[in-house]
């Protein structure tokens, strides 16, 4: 049985700078999520189907992954940080709004892929600065905060686009307009409230070689994470699931609001689970039980997904845990990667396990879709499943560093 370490101090974790990084992310999501709720639906309007937007989120998230691995290599260059995380939040929020401009697919896939560099561009150096200011004993608490105002962002954006939508008489333009001001609010509260901790300049090495000079320990992470990513679909398919299992008795209509309802309950579990499992990886001898415990999480999910249920409660269990297992992922992983790895790569990790992630997610997004497609949903999830708790046990298998005293 696991008990909490009484020995691990309390330190005072939620300084000027985890909460700037949290306030960003919050208002951040907040203008993307927003302009990604009406999205489809102005696609449409401008005479561009499902293909475009296909196209233009998978070229998006391609780039995007690509740019976290390059910037994840050259923060680790500079003795300042905060520059590059200040242009990338900006890009992002012009370009975002940019959509109120568009007048064909391609403009949208322009603004798309110029926003998602800028996001890509930040994201490593943006967690370099939250762990450079956070005692490593809080980790958990400070990437679980930062995971946790983030969904709060996605939860806010496509209700404020709802309310948009009914107040400007359905003008989407003016809805992407709207963007920029949760956009460049949360440029300014980066700009104000996060602390850069100067670093001693480093000797510049190539790509390869940084690659290589990560420590062993966060390669086993790595391929940990890969083996689980390698099974996480997309969250969008459990919409896609509630829907087709609820329609033979709600209809199609009915059946696809149910699902909507379902997701937000995930995206409220998920916002706190992100917090709540951070805070106990912090009081726990080893933080990879509570990523295991998430990883075994995704699991279970996985395996009730096979059961083909038309329950309604049984679902809304699904979507809970599905939406506990993400928050524990996603605030673990980076907590864990900022451990094992010594602050002068912390550029180069988080980059290097953005890409993994993102690869992770492209193919078991295709794969689980395609095996739902050609067979059934057992055989689909019951492959998820299979690599969850794959990826459960390699990270079991993991050695930490001694916990901090």
């Amino acid at each position: 049985m696991i008990s909490l370490d009484p020995t691990k101090p309390k330190t005072k974790w939620l300084n000027r700078t985890v909460l700037g990084v949290g306030l960003t992310s919050l208002f951040s999501d907040w203008a993307h999520e927003t302009a990604t709720s009406v999205l489809p639906a102005f696609l449409a309007v401008i005479g561009a189907g499902p293909a475009w937007l296909g196209a233009i989120e998978g070229i998006a998230d391609g780039l995007s992954s690509f740019s976290k691995l390059w910037a994840g290599h050259y923060t680790d260059r500079l003795q300042k940080r905060k520059p590059l995380v200040l242009a990338g939040y900006a890009i992002t929020a012009l370009a975002t709004a940019s959509f109120a401009f568009a007048a064909q697919a391609y403009d949208v896939l322009f603004g798309r892929v110029l926003a998602w560099l800028g996001r890509g561009v930040r994201s490593p150096s943006k967690k370099a600065l939250l762990a450079a200011d956070v005692p490593p004993g809080a980790y958990g608490r400070a990437f679980g905060f930062e995971r946790l105002m983030d969904t709060v962002g996605a939860v806010a954006g496509p209700l404020t686009a709802l309310w948009l939508m009914k107040v400007t008489d359905h003008s989407y333009r003016k809805v992407f307009l709207y963007t920029l001001l949760p956009g460049l609010l949360a440029v300014a509260i980066f700009a104000i409230l996060v602390r850069e901790r100067p670093i001693a300049a480093k000797e510049k090495k190539s790509f390869l070689t940084g690659l290589r000079a990560l420590p062993i320990p966060f390669r086993k992470l790595l391929l940990g994470v890969g083996v689980f990513g390698a099974g996480d679909f997309s969250h969008t398919l459990l919409i896609l699931y509630a829907t087709k299992m609820l329609t033979p008795t709600h209809g199609l209509a009915k059946a696809a609001s149910i699902a909507v309802g379902l997701y937000t309950l995930h995206n409220i579990f998920y916002a706190g689970s992100a917090y709540l499992s951070g805070w106990l990886s912090d009081y726990l001898p080893q933080r990879k039980y509570v990523l295991a415990a998430g990883y075994a999480l995704a699991g279970v999910t996985a395996l009730l997904l096979c059961t083909a249920t038309q329950s309604f409660w049984l679902l809304a269990v699904i979507f809970i845990i599905g939406g506990l297992y993400m928050g524990t992922e996603e605030a673990l992983e980076d907590s864990l990667a900022a451990e094992f790895v010594p602050k002068e790569q912390h550029g180069m990790a988080f980059g290097t396990m953005a890409a993994v992630n993102a690869l992770g997610d492209f193919l078991s997004s295709v794969v689980v879709g395609a095996l739902w497609s050609a067979f059934n949903v057992a055989i689909a999830f019951g492959a998820s499943a299979v690599l969850f708790f794959a990826g459960a046990i390699l990270i079991l298998r993991l050695h930490e560093p001694a916990p901090v005293k």
